[in-house]
């Protein structure tokens, strides 16, 4: 373990990290998020309805992460646990939100910019979103994992706790579906 004055080294493993928050060094937990928080927020936005659920969602993660690391049992990467948590967590939330759905439009929305390009980002990110969330979370958890974030399938399994075959089949399922609701907005846009 490098410890600097009590306080955990950012070039120390994961592991050592998790570790070493685990004995109660107050800054580990910190370092440990700090090297994975862009990771994490890509996964909870992609996993998520809006950014805010996904800062919501990440949050709780993390409070999650924090409280529950002694149970960690180092079977996977600490990087592959801390991904589980936060889709873990959007799901969770997305689901405590189904009564009331809702399409944010993003930052990108608000800044100034040649309205054609933006009008047109803004109509196929909605049109991709819709698509998306109109899978059931468990596809659309699989699909983000391995079609969006690049995850192998075996890699995806674990973090997700299941096995390569309910993977795979997730996200055949998902993507079959994806395209025939993308294909009835294509055919919408031709009849215009």
């Amino acid at each position: 373990m490098r410890l600097i004055g009590g306080v955990a080294s950012s070039d120390a493993t994961d592991g050592e990290l998790l570790s070493a928050h685990i004995a109660g060094d107050t800054a580990a937990f910190a370092v440990l998020f700090r090297r994975h928080q862009d990771h994490l927020w890509l996964t909870a936005r992609r996993a998520s309805y809006s950014a805010e659920d996904a800062a919501d969602s990440l949050q709780e993660a993390m409070l999650s992460a924090h409280r529950t690391a002694g149970a960690f049992r180092a079977d996977a990467a600490v990087r592959s646990w801390l991904h589980r948590i936060v889709v873990n967590a959007c799901l969770d939330r997305i689901r405590r939100n189904k009564v009331r759905p809702t399409v944010p439009l993003g930052e990108e929305a608000r800044e100034p910019r040649d309205p054609t390009d933006r009008y047109a980002d803004i109509d196929l990110s909605i049109v991709v979103e819709k698509a998306l969330f109109s899978l059931p979370p468990e596809q659309r958890a699989a699909i983000v994992a391995v079609d969006m974030e690049g995850y192998s399938v075996a890699d995806a399994a674990a973090a997700l706790g299941v096995p390569t075959g309910t993977i795979k089949s997730r996200c055949a399922r998902g993507r079959q579906k994806l395209a025939l609701v993308l294909q009835s907005v294509r055919a919408d846009d031709t009849d215009l």
